[in-house]
C-alpha cells in the first residue's frame, strides 16, 4: 500500500506582551470593490513609491553585492499581498471622504485592517496584475526614480492614471475610521509574517497568556516516553519565556523563535513516529491476511 501521511499542526506563537483582547479572533474586512475606481490612481502612485523604496532598501541591505532581478521580482510579487511584510505600507493608509472625492492619507503607524485595508489591497493587485515581472525588469535595467517609475507603471503600463476618477456618489456609505495598532501588536504581526514560510510551520496561531499557561502537553502516547517528554516540556519552556520576559531577564523575541524551532523538530519526530506505527500496522494486517486459509472448494451436489 502506498500512501501519504500528512501531519498538520499549528505553530504556537506567544503574544507575551499583547493584551488577551488582541489575541482573540478579529472580524475580517471585505474589500469594497465599488470604491476601487475612485482610488486606483492614488493607489498606483503609493505603490510606485513604496516599490521603489523597497528596492532601494534591498540594494543597501546587500551592498556591495548587486541586487538580482529575481530579488526585485520577489518584492514586486509581494508588495500588494497583505500576508507579506512587503505590503505593510497598505496598513498605514486611510481612505478619507472629501466632497465628491476619496483621498488616501498615509499615517506614521499601522492601523487595524478592515474593509478599507482590503480595498486598497484589491486595488493594488488590480493595478500590478500580471505586470510585476515587467516592473521588476524596468527597475533592474533602468536608472529610474520614483517619478519615472510612476509614469511607467501608472500611465504607460497599466493605464491606472490615464483618466480622471469619477465623482463619488452622494449616498456612498462612509468607511470605518482609522484605528492605529499598538507598536507591540504591529511587531508581533511582523514576526508572524516572517515565520510564515518556515519549514514545518504551515500555519500560525496566536494564543493568549492564559491559554498557554493552561496547556499541558501536545501528545498522549504513553508508549513513547522520550517523545512525550519532549512534547510535555515545551509548555514549561513557554512558561519560562513568559516569566523571563516579565522579569526582564531575557530577550523574549529570541526565545520565541527558539521555542518554535524546538517545537517544529518535536512535531516532526511525532509525525514520523505516527507514520511508522501505521506502516507497522499495515504490514501486520497484510501478514495476517496472507495466512488465512484458501477459499473453500465448490460444495458437492
Amino acid at each position: 500500500m502506498k500512501g501519504v501521511f500528512w501531519f498538520v499542526f499549528v505553530s504556537v506563537v506567544i503574544a507575551a506582551s499583547i493584551p488577551v483582547s488582541h489575541c482573540s479572533k478579529k472580524p475580517v474586512g471585505v474589500a469594497r470593490k465599488e470604491d476601487i475606481p475612485y482610488i486606483k490612481c492614488q493607489v498606483c502612485e503609493k505603490l510606485a513609491k513604496h516599490l521603489y523604496q523597497q528596492v532601494e532598501n534591498k540594494k543597501a541591505e546587500i551592498a556591495p553585492k548587486k541586487i538580482s532581478e529575481y530579488q526585485i521580482i520577489e518584492i514586486a510579487e509581494n508588495v500588494c499581498n497583505l500576508k507579506k511584510v512587503e505590503a505593510d505600507w497598505i496598513l498605514r493608509i486611510d481612505i478619507v471622504e472629501k466632497g465628491d472625492r476619496l483621498e488616501l492619507e498615509e499615517h506614521d503607524s499601522e492601523g487595524q485592517c478592515n474593509s478599507e485595508c482590503k480595498t486598497i489591497e484589491r486595488a493594488c493587485q488590480e493595478v500590478i496584475g500580471y505586470s510585476d515581472t515587467d516592473v521588476a525588469e524596468y527597475l533592474y535595467k533602468s536608472k529610474s526614480d520614483i517619478d519615472s517609475l510612476f509614469n511607467y507603471l501608472c500611465k504607460d503600463l497599466t493605464k491606472a492614471c490615464s483618466t480622471k476618477p469619477p465623482p463619488v456618489p452622494k449616498d456612498r456609505t462612509p468607511g470605518e475610521p482609522f484605528v492605529a495598532k499598538s507598536s507591540k501588536e504591529a511587531e508581533m504581526e511582523k514576526l508572524l509574517k516572517s515565520m510564515e514560510g518556515m519549514p514545518g510551520a504551515p500555519g500560525m496561531k496566536m494564543y493568549s497568556r492564559d491559554d498557554l499557561m493552561n496547556m499541558k502537553n501536545f501528545g498522549g502516547d504513553e508508549d513513547e516516553d522520550e517523545d512525550d517528554d519532549d512534547q510535555a516540556s515545551f509548555p514549561s519552556k513557554l512558561g519560562k519565556v513568559l516569566r523571563d520576559k516579565e522579569s526582564g531577564k531575557s530577550d523574549w523575541k529570541q526565545l520565541i523563535k527558539k521555542g518554535i524551532t524546538d517545537t517544529s523538530m518535536t512535531l516532526k519526530k511525532h509525525a514520523n513516529r505516527i507514520s511508522n506505527h501505521v506502516q507497522k500496522w499495515w504490514k501486520g494486517k497484510k501478514s495476517t491476511t496472507s495466512k488465512k486459509s484458501p477459499k473453500a472448494g465448490k460444495s458437492e451436489l
